[in-house]
């Protein structure tokens, strides 16, 4: 999109240029009439040229604007072009002697460009207080499919699980990358620190995979807010003016966000959501990776991130064990998982089954000892 934009520009210079060349304005020919044909057709191109420039600058600032600032800003030009005119009236009437015609002609004008510039500066810092809806929905939308904009940060890109998410269809609507975010995402990529450069180029390469898969609907933007430093806070102000939902990692833009009345989606929440309900008396196969905090245990981990503790499992790290859910912790971290090895509750389970079998028999055989004393006693008796 932003190769487009550029052509389209770099069309209109040379259209203007080429318009400048071959009409050849009357004022240039009248002013250098001692130059050649060919020269004044070449100033003339220059100056089409920078007109062209001068365009597409004011175009490059206007197109940043929201609409209620460029409503504002039209306003406040209106107004101070007309009331310019109505002192121009008062001042041509007053038949001074002393002002020559020609001054009260540029006072006139400068007095028309003075007023329309203050009104044009105050209209677009007041613009944003101007109620549309008074407009009898001119200007309202609402009749139109709304757009579903959701506007990537550097965290979540960089995080990796978007590009999973977006593929399986999950996350609809159109993905908006920010201009500022690509600026801070390289920045990390070139960072001297051999971490963030690799995080960097991580998010650089989920960019290039949601770019590369058609079934997903990506826009890079260009709007920026040169007035607001930090980047959290453009990404809040972006998400007002497009009335879009911030996905983030971060948590304390989302809670700024929701503060500011911008919706938020946040894929930690999402995948604490997925994770799957373990209940004690499971079993599952995890790799012990280090030892735990208290005496003889080992820490796993699964693949989404739960930290699984193993009781007796020290001697195990570095190698895979079979392990029996004993009991499950939710703490605002997160989930944590406690269990110990399965061997040992199959060993637990063989030496209860034993020991019933133990009871049962000493149980038969004290019944069987009684009943035959029993039998001994009433032939003693007889």
């Amino acid at each position: 999109m932003k190769l487009d934009i550029l052509i389209i520009r770099i069309g209109f210079i040379l259209l203007l240029a080429s318009a400048g060349y071959i009409l050849i304005p009357f004022a240039v020919t009248q002013r250098f009439g001692d130059l050649s044909e060919e020269s004044r057709r070449i100033l003339s191109a220059g100056f089409g040229a920078i007109i062209a420039l001068i365009i597409i600058g004011f175009e490059m600032r206007t197109r940043r604007a929201t609409l209620k600032t460029l409503i504002g800003a039209a306003i406040g030009s209106i107004l101070g072009i007309l009331g310019a005119f109505l002192i121009g009236i008062l001042i041509s009437i007053q038949k001074v002697e002393a002002v020559p015609a020609q001054m009260q002609t540029f006072l006139t004008i400068s007095l028309a460009f003075f007023m329309g510039y203050i009104g044009l500066m105050v209209g677009a810092a007041k613009g944003e207080f101007i109620d549309l809806s008074v407009l009898g929905g001119l200007f309202s939308d609402k009749n139109l499919p709304k757009r579903d904009y959701k506007i990537l940060d550097t965290s979540v890109i960089i995080d990796g699980r978007i590009a999973d998410v977006a593929e399986t269809g999950f996350l609809g609507g159109t993905l908006i990358i920010p201009q500022f975010i690509l600026t801070e995402l390289q920045q990390v990529a070139d960072s001297p620190d051999s971490s963030k450069r690799q995080r960097g180029r991580r998010g650089l390469d989920m960019l290039q995979r949601l770019r590369n898969n058609s079934q997903i609907d990506i826009q890079i933007v260009e709007t920026d807010f040169p007035a607001v430093k930090e980047v959290d806070l453009k990404l809040i102000e972006l998400g007002t003016q497009l009335e879009a939902v911030i996905v983030t990692n971060d948590f304390n833009l989302n809670k700024v966000s929701q503060l500011r009345g911008v919706s938020v989606l946040n894929i930690n929440e999402l995948a604490n959501a997925l994770k799957p309900v373990v209940l004690p008396g499971e079993a599952m196969r995890v790799f012990i990776l280090k030892e735990g905090k208290e005496y003889n245990q080992g820490v796993a981990y699964l693949d989404d991130g739960t930290m699984v503790v193993v009781d007796n499992a020290r001697r195990l790290i570095g190698k895979t064990a079979d392990v029996a859910v004993t009991s499950v912790l939710q703490t605002t971290a997160g989930k944590m998982i406690f269990g110990r090895l399965w061997e040992e509750k199959e060993r637990e389970e063989n030496y209860e089954t034993s020991n019933n079998i133990h009871e049962s028999r000493s149980t038969g055989f004290r019944k069987a000892t009684r009943e035959l004393r029993q039998t001994t006693t009433i032939e003693e008796l007889e």
